[in-house]
């Protein structure tokens, strides 16, 4: 099952949970706010999953792209595997990290996907 790369500009290589070597895909939109969307690679992916990691994939991603942190949108992304396992629908959401550390999670709707330039 693999990801089309309609989902992602690049490949991202992050230090997952235990620094073990992760990927993800990797989207960084300009519009109103500074976007930044990761696409989970599933079995390209050796290690963390991006909901996984989180937090602390969002400051690499920042770190390395000198993102502000406080001034992006950040979006999570399980695309289409046309798997017949609902697990591996499409679905895209926004996440944002409080200060404990616990995230809340938004669905997008389908409009607000369009945004994003996907199908």
């Amino acid at each position: 099952m693999r990801v089309s790369g309609k989902y992602y500009d690049e490949v991202f290589n992050f230090k997952g949970k235990w620094d073990v070597p992760s990927i993800c895909g990797l989207r960084i939109l300009q519009k109103q706010k500074t976007t930044v969307i990761v696409t989970e690679l599933y079995q390209d992916n050796p290690g963390t999953s991006v909901t996984g990691a989180g937090k602390l994939l969002l400051q690499q991603i920042c770190g390395e792209k000198n993102l502000d942190i406080n001034e992006i949108m950040y979006i999570e992304c399980n695309p289409d595997t046309n798997s017949k396992l609902s697990f591996y629908d499409e679905e895209f959401y926004e996440v944002t990290f409080t200060d404990n550390e616990k995230p809340v999670y938004r669905l997008l709707s389908e409009n607000e996907k369009r945004l994003f330039a996907f199908p």
